[in-house]
């Protein structure tokens, strides 16, 4: 009969949603490299059961790469290319795809399990049921981008993309947060704490670099200006503006880049500022200054990969692992937001 009682806590219930974490974030750095070597437009086509399987024969690879020839990203950028070619680039966005499935039955299927059995506690039952119609509409949100660079560009657009990325992010950080509620049960202090508000304010501003980060990857600004600290050897890029405002913000190569630069270095000054300020203070316990250090320290890593990654012109290894950072940066700041409300 206990195992029936819902409690306010519940391991099982973290370990699980800690390895949806997990699989998120590899999720994350696969569509990283599905996006740095062009491979999102490879399937031109949105079949959420049927397209769990990849192509299973001769015949099946011809009609994929037929359907391929007809978008613009072949015609204009990749002309000729042959059939082994094709399928590198398929291969890397059936992945990128199928560990969406895989995602969602990690999901899915243990949520079902834990509801029945009343393991998850009650209070969590509705933010979990959120999180799984969020990661349903993360895969709509996955075509919705997908189609944009399949009629008149040969890309994806980037504000979709950015979209695609800071939802990920989303679920990736509340998976984070309700697994360690889940571990440790709720919390007993009713208001927030300035120090809780300003680690949301810290989380806030790493979520935003990360979107400043997608726009960057979508209009493939990493392969310009790519000296550092000028930028092609002046403080302000020379063609910064775009079409209107919002064809500066979301298009300019350019505009793009000296933004994520420059929230980049607002964002070092803040995170050493408070990591500085929660050491000198009492108010934040021993757990929180240890991971608003390790916030810091990931932060700062994060930096001289970034820099690395321009100067050394975007290479695939590099910008892969600059993406997994930028998820582990969030995740030790939403571990230590977590944290300091619980002193």
């Amino acid at each position: 009969m206990t195992s029936f009682l819902r409690s306010d806590r519940s391991t099982p219930v973290a370990i699980w949603l800690s390895i949806v974490a997990a699989l998120v974030l590899v999720m994350v750095v696969v569509g990283g490299a599905t996006r740095l070597t062009d491979s999102g437009l490879s399937i031109t086509e949105w079949k959420p059961v049927t397209g769990a399987l990849p192509p299973m024969s001769d015949a099946h690879w011809d009609a994929e790469f037929d359907k391929y020839r007809q978008i613009p990203q072949y015609q204009l950028v990749n002309r000729g290319m042959s059939l082994e070619e094709f399928k590198v680039i398929y291969w890397w966005e059936w992945a990128h795809r199928f560990l969406g499935r895989l995602v969602g039955l990690a999901y899915a299927l243990p949520f079902a399990y834990f509801l029945i059995r009343k393991q998850i506690p009650k209070r969590l039952i509705l933010r979990c049921a959120g999180l799984l119609a969020l990661g349903g509409l993360q895969g709509a949100i996955g075509w919705w981008m997908v189609s944009s660079g399949l009629a008149d560009r040969v890309s994806v657009a980037p504000e979709r993309l950015m979209v695609h990325l800071g939802l990920a992010f989303v679920l990736f950080s509340a998976l984070i947060w309700t697994a360690l509620d889940a571990w440790r049960g709720e919390a007993r202090q009713p208001l927030p704490s300035p120090w809780s508000l300003m680690a949301l304010g810290l989380m806030g501003l790493i979520f935003l670099q990360i979107l400043l980060g997608a726009l960057v990857a979508g209009n493939d600004a990493g392969r310009v200006y790519n000296d550092w600290p000028l930028m092609n050897g002046t403080l302000f890029p020379r063609d910064y503006a775009g079409e209107g405002v919002w064809g500066t913000i979301a298009h300019s190569q350019g505009a793009v880049q000296l933004h994520h630069r420059l929230l980049g270095y607002v964002l070092t000054i803040v995170v050493i500022w408070m990591a500085i300020s929660a050491r000198r203070t009492n108010y934040v316990p021993p757990p929180a200054k240890r991971l608003i250090m390790a916030t810091t320290h990931a932060t700062l890593l994060q930096v001289v990969l970034g820099i690395a990654t321009l100067m050394l012109v975007a290479p695939l290894w590099l910008s892969m692992i600059h993406q997994f950072l930028a998820a582990v940066v969030l995740g030790l700041a939403t571990a230590f937001a977590w944290r300091i409300r619980r002193v």
